[in-house]
C-alpha cells in the first residue's frame, strides 16, 4: 500500500487520455495535483537514466539546489544507480508507473519515489513524470539529504505492452 500522495499520482497518470499506453506530456496538467506540485518532476529521458527539465521547490529543498539539467542518477550513491537506471528502462519498456522506496543519510524516514512514462511533443516516449512522497513530515530542511539509496523498486498496475514471445520461421528463431 503506498502513501496517498503517490497513490494519487499513478491514479492521475493512469486517468491521463491517450492513443497508445503511454499518454502524451501536453495531456498532464499538474496544478490538478495541488498540494502535490513542489513534490514533482519532470525529466528528459536520456541514455543514462533521466536529466531533469523541472523539479517542485520541495524537491530542489531536499538536494539543496536547482535541478535544472542535473542528472537523476548523480543524486543516488553509486551502488543504487544501476538500481535506478533500471527503473527508468522499465516504466517506459512496460509503459507503467514505477516506485522506487529510498533511504538518505539526513532524512527522517524513507521517500516513495513515483516514476512514469510520458510522451514529447514529437510522440517519442521519451519524458518521464515523477513525484517524491515522503512517509513522514521532513522538518525546514538547511542541507541537503545527501546522496539517495534505493532499497525496493516495483512496477505498479498492469503493464502497457504485451509480453515479449518468441518468432520463428521453420522452426529456427529469429526474435
Amino acid at each position: 500500500m503506498f502513501h496517498p500522495g503517490t497513490q494519487t499520482l499513478i491514479d492521475h497518470w493512469a486517468a491521463l487520455p491517450a492513443a497508445g499506453p503511454i499518454p502524451p506530456r501536453a495531456r498532464f496538467e499538474p496544478m490538478r495535483l495541488g498540494r502535490l506540485v513542489p513534490q514533482l518532476f519532470t525529466a528528459d529521458r536520456s541514455p543514462d537514466g533521466a536529466t531533469f527539465r523541472l523539479a517542485g521547490a520541495w524537491i530542489e529543498t531536499l538536494h539543496g539546489r536547482p535541478m535544472r539539467g542535473v542528472s537523476w542518477l548523480d543524486l543516488w550513491a553509486p551502488e543504487s544507480r544501476a538500481l535506478v537506471a533500471a527503473a527508468v528502462v522499465q516504466t517506459f519498456r512496460e509503459a507503467r508507473p514505477v516506485v522506487m522506496v529510498a533511504e538518505a543519510a539526513r532524512l527522517r524516514g524513507v521517500l516513495e519515489i513515483v516514476i512514469a512514462p510520458l510522451r514529447g511533443p514529437d510522440g517519442e516516449a521519451d519524458r518521464l513524470l515523477g513525484l517524491y512522497q515522503s512517509a513522514q513530515e521532513q522538518e525546514r530542511r538547511r542541507e541537503a539529504v545527501g546522496p539517495l539509496t534505493a532499497r525496493l523498486s516495483v512496477g505498479v498496475g498492469v503493464a502497457g505492452r504485451p509480453p515479449l514471445t518468441l518468432a520463428a520461421i521453420d522452426g529456427r528463431r529469429i526474435a
